[in-house]
């Protein structure tokens, strides 16, 4: 097997206030190898976006990694200081996140936004940045990059302010790109052009892609495998095929009996029932078992184990 691009091991983040610390990535492994995209789903409020600003240390100020590693291409990134990850964020790991209109700078051209990065990371001169620029906001779907350049983010779209931000992530060539969840906020027929595209510009450049989403519909056009996250935790991993066909926790069980389905046949949905716990819950047992339709007394007493059921299935559940 290659060697994976990166490696996270027993990453915990913990938020911290005036009165308590909530754990909100709770211990979890994961690899990514080269070429290879990797969903990450679960409900809101199950840790995957914190997952994706632990790897890239872009924690809001009250949260902090406690413990674990992110090894890029054997490099852990939690030990590299502010300015050595700089030089990584952009060249070596990209990432869209889910609402450009945030990530955008709103008092900037589209043009500035895009050949800052260029320039920083891949030592081209001003021109050869702009020409860079221009080519990928043709490839993004732009047939006239100048004029975009000279956009500031609000004269765009939403479905044109996420292509942008594709784009800009894929100026330098990153060897990984985290995608949080970027077709979120675009409508059904705007997010089928940008995974279209995503798809065409990963199968050209080969690069290696954790997609972050809770759109199963999307997991299944883009991904290869899936990791399913559940109240700061890995609950189970596998490969898409076997997830669509033969999920073994209640949770991912869940999750697919209230998906809508293209099959013809009126189907009634069967939703999930509460909530999420907040984050820093601490319960005995199971985090899922008061909401789990099969949880016995033993559910409740002891955490279960991420356990390997067979090769490459991995599974936190007692009864699997």
């Amino acid at each position: 097997m290659p060697e994976p691009i990166l490696e996270v091991k027993a990453l915990q983040t913990a938020f911290q206030n005036k009165t308590k610390t909530s754990t909100v990535v709770d211990g979890i492994d994961f690899e990514i190898g080269p070429n290879e995209v990797v969903a990450l789903v679960g409900e809101s409020g199950c840790g995957k976006s914190m997952t994706s600003l632990s790897i890239m240390q872009l924690l809001p100020r009250s949260g902090k990694v406690v413990g674990g590693e992110v090894r890029f291409r054997g490099r852990n990134l939690l030990e590299l200081n502010k300015k050595e990850m700089t030089k990584v964020r952009g060249r070596h790991i990209a990432m869209i996140f889910q609402e450009p209109m945030t990530s955008l700078n709103p008092v900037l051209t589209i043009g500035l936004q895009m050949t800052e990065a260029i320039l920083r990371h891949t030592g081209a001169t001003k021109l050869e940045a702009i020409a860079t620029a221009d080519e990928w906001l043709r490839r993004v779907g732009f047939p006239e990059p100048a004029r975009i350049r000279k956009e500031f983010p609000h004269r765009l779209s939403g479905g044109m302010r996420q292509r942008v931000m594709l784009a800009m992530a894929m100026a330098c060539k990153p060897d990984l790109l985290i995608a949080d969840e970027p077709t979120t906020a675009l409508d059904v027929t705007i997010q089928a052009q940008v995974l279209d595209l995503m798809r065409q510009l990963l199968e050209e450049t080969g690069m290696s892609v954790l997609f972050i989403t809770h759109d199963l519909g999307v997991v299944a056009e883009m991904a290869t495998r899936v990791i399913v996250m559940y109240a700061g935790q890995i609950v189970e991993t596998t490969d898409v095929a076997t997830l669509f066909t033969s999920p073994m926790h209640p949770y991912t069980r869940g999750l697919l009996q209230s998906t809508p389905r293209m099959t013809g046949s009126i189907e009634k949905l069967v939703p999930i029932p509460g909530t999420v716990p907040p984050a820093g819950t601490v319960l005995p047992g199971c985090r899922f078992a008061d909401r789990c339709p099969v949880a016995r007394a033993e559910c409740r007493e002891k955490p279960p184990e991420l356990r390997e059921i067979r090769p490459g299935h991995r599974v936190r559940c007692i009864l699997a």
